[in-house]
Formats: structure tokens, C-alpha cells, sequence
């Protein structure tokens, strides 16, 4: 038997009145996740326990079945971990993101999605400012990088930046015990992103404006996976976060070249790829995040469109590439949480959740779509999200 873990990030939503009121997940064509909910077992889950903020880190956490409230300790540990970061027991690491802002308010948390390759010109370019005996930047994928703080300012407060869009920042900047030097590195850097702006013609139509420091936290230590459950596996994303879980973890991470967490992902490679690595394993984690970036920039027809593609170029593919070579498989689809348009942010409601057996019917519903409707007309419910996995193993 070989088990799948489809983790769509941040693909439910709320109504949305210029789409009559129906969510982009019920607006879209989705054909082949319909033809296989009437066989599947569907319920709602919770990956984000009460007092937790709503976060990819959480709940990608919970997804592949480690309890947030015993192994959480920040989301930057984990990418640190994902990208061969040595931490000490009492470094605080930071997640830098190149951000956009204009007139003090946050305009985009992603400065545009920018090109790997270009972030990491002002990534090193930065370094040289920023680096010291107590701290250092690394650099990550696209927006998303990395400082290290040689320091435990484990007492300091951040927010995200997609959790401020179109909000002035003032009071959001980092605060609390140890703080001032974070705010100065801010300040800092966007002297010099300025600067480097004017010196280098290859960046200068970036979107890049400023650096944003945020999710804070200290080495994460998290059981054997296989130990855990008895089953081998690996993940495939292209995001630092679910990577650093995997890695964590002790599960294989498999990187995919062209692999950007956007819409232009390399969808074939990512199917072609995981459908593989089952060969040798018993389980594979395919992490999407197109549909929580999409939700990000508050833009429905995009979001829609990163769900078509879900459907199109990596469920389809998927379940024909495991039939014609696996005699027996279960496939998991799933979100860590909801990231509505309106909000343009993460929200707290249960998300669907669905389970085929391609050799099993699971039917235990009279659904005929996989929405957010299934959260509120069934009674499969399970509180803990870090227990779908179990479900899905049937342990």
C-alpha cells in the first residue's frame, strides 16, 4: 500500500459576492477531484490548535502528524533547517522576507514574487551590512530568507507581513525584550536596498524595497517519522517551512527543479517526481502552495486558477500515474487552513478534508463536491489535525 499526503495550502475560502457568493473552490472546474469524492471518505479537520496562530508553520506541522503544542517552536527554525542552517541551542533564528512598502504601509509581502536568483542579489549585497559576530543573513527561495541571531531574544514579537497588507507598519515592527537591534537591521537595510537599487541596472525595476523580520524561534527537534508511524517517505515542496518539517522529520526531501510555490511551479515535475519516489518509499507528502499565495494577494480569479491547475496538472496526472503503477494506494487531500480572499490573510475555520482507496469505497456521505460545505453538513470531525495521518494509515 502507498500512502499520499496532497496538502493544498490555503485552498479554502469564504463566499465571495462578485462570484454569486460561492467560494473559489466551489467557482472552479474541478473534474477529477468530483469523479473521486463519491468513493472517498470526506469529514472536516483542525490543524490549528486554540491559543496558535493561524500559519503554514502550524499546520504543516499538524498535517504530517506532530502535535503543535508539543514540538511548535517557531516557523524560521524550520526553514534554517531546510536550508542546512547549524543551529546552537540558544540561536534565534528569524524568517527575512523582501518586502514592498510605500509611504510606511505594507503593500506586498513578497515584493512581487521575486526571482530567486535576483532576491539573492540583495540578499549577499545585504550581508555585508548585516553580518557580524552575533548575527547573519542566509540566503533562502525567492522573498524568503533567513537571519540568525547569535542571542536568545525569544521574548521579542513580530508579525507577519501578509498579516499587515495595506496597513502602516509602525506598530507592528518588532518589539519587545532585545528588539531594538532588529528594528535597526530594518532600517538599515532599506538604506541599502536603496542604494543598491541606484548601483545595479539588473534590479532596479524590482519591487524590492525594504526587509521584513518575523517568526521568530529556536531549534525544532521532532520524532523519526518512520518511527513514528512505521512507514518511510518523503516530501516534495518547493517552500523552505514544509521542507525544514521534512527534514526534521527524517524524511527524504526531493527537490524539484522549477519548483517556485507559485503559478508557474513545475506541476509535471513535482507529480513525475513524487509518483517516483514511491518506488522505494511508503509514503509522499506533495506539498501546493499556490492557492494560500493567490489567497495572499486577495485575487479570486488566480486563486481559481491555482485550484483548476490542482486539479488538472496534479490530481489527474497523479492518480493515473499511481494506477497504472501501484496495485493499492490511499490519497489524502487536504489544507493546514483556509486563506480567504477578503482577508487576504490565514483564518481559523476546519477545512475539508478527503481520503480515497483506489481499490476501497469510503463513502460515508451524500456530497457530491469536495467544498467548504462539507465543514458545516457532516459530522466526521477530528479536533486534533494531527491525527488525520493515523486515519489515513489506518492505525
Amino acid at each position: 500500500m502507498k500512502f499520499i499526503m496532497l496538502q493544498a495550502d490555503g485552498m479554502p475560502d469564504r463566499p465571495i459576492k462578485a462570484l454569486e457568493n460561492l467560494t473559489p473552490l466551489e467557482a472552479a472546474n474541478t473534474p477529477c477531484l468530483d469523479s473521486i469524492v463519491q468513493n472517498s471518505e470526506l469529514g472536516s479537520v483542525n490543524h490549528i490548535p486554540k491559543g496558535y496562530k493561524s500559519g503554514s508553520d502550524v499546520g504543516n506541522l499538524s498535517v504530517l502528524g506532530y502535535d503543535p503544542k508539543k514540538y511548535f517552536t517557531g516557523r524560521s527554525p524550520l526553514e534554517a533547517e531546510s536550508m542546512g542552517i547549524e543551529l546552537d541551542e540558544f540561536d534565534t533564528t528569524l524568517r527575512c522576507n523582501l518586502v514592498n512598502i510605500q509611504n510606511n504601509v505594507m503593500e506586498d509581502y513578497s515584493a512581487g514574487h521575486i526571482s530567486t536568483d535576483k532576491s539573492h542579489v540583495f540578499i549577499n549585497y545585504l550581508k555585508k551590512f548585516v553580518d557580524n559576530d552575533i548575527c547573519a543573513l542566509y540566503p533562502g527561495v525567492s522573498y524568503r530568507h533567513i537571519l540568525v541571531y547569535k542571542n536568545d531574544i525569544s521574548d521579542i514579537n513580530t508579525t507577519p507581513p501578509h498579516d499587515i497588507l495595506e496597513k502602516d507598519i509602525s506598530s507592528y515592527l518588532p518589539s519587545g525584550n532585545g528588539s531594538e537591534n532588529l528594528r535597526s537591521i530594518i532600517k538599515e537595510c532599506s538604506s541599502k536596498i536603496q542604494d543598491l537599487r541606484n548601483e545595479n541596472s539588473i534590479i532596479k525595476n524590482e519591487k524590492v524595497t525594504d526587509v521584513w523580520l518575523w517568526g521568530e524561534g529556536k531549534k525544532t527537534i521532532l520524532p523519526n517519522f518512520t518511527e513514528m508511524t512505521g512507514k518511510s517517505g518523503s516530501v516534495i515542496s518547493a517552500v523552505d517551512l514544509v521542507k525544514g518539517i521534512g527534514k526534521c522529520a527524517n524524511l527524504k526531501i526531493i527537490d524539484v527543479p522549477g519548483a517556485t510555490g507559485y503559478l508557474d511551479t513545475n506541476y509535471k515535475g513535482k507529480v513525475e517526481m513524487g509518483i517516483k519516489s514511491l518506488e522505494n518509499n511508503d509514503f509522499l507528502m506533495l506539498h501546493i502552495e499556490a492557492p494560500d499565495e493567490t489567497g495572499h494577494e486577495g485575487d479570486y480569479v488566480k486563486k481559481i486558477k491555482a485550484i483548476e491547475d490542482l486539479d488538472s496538472k496534479v490530481i489527474k496526472p497523479l492518480l493515473d500515474g499511481l494506477e497504472s503503477k501501484y496495485d493499492n494506494f490511499k490519497l489524502c487531500i487536504v489544507s493546514d487552513h483556509p486563506t480567504p480572499i477578503e482577508l487576504r490573510t490565514h483564518s481559523y475555520e476546519y477545512v475539508p478534508y478527503l481520503i480515497f482507496d483506489n481499490k476501497t469505497n469510503l463513502n460515508n456521505h451524500n456530497q457530491k463536491r469536495f467544498t467548504e460545505k462539507i465543514v458545516d453538513n457532516l459530522d466526521n470531525v477530528i479536533h486534533d489535525g494531527y491525527k488525520l495521518i493515523n486515519k489515513l494509515f489506518g492505525i
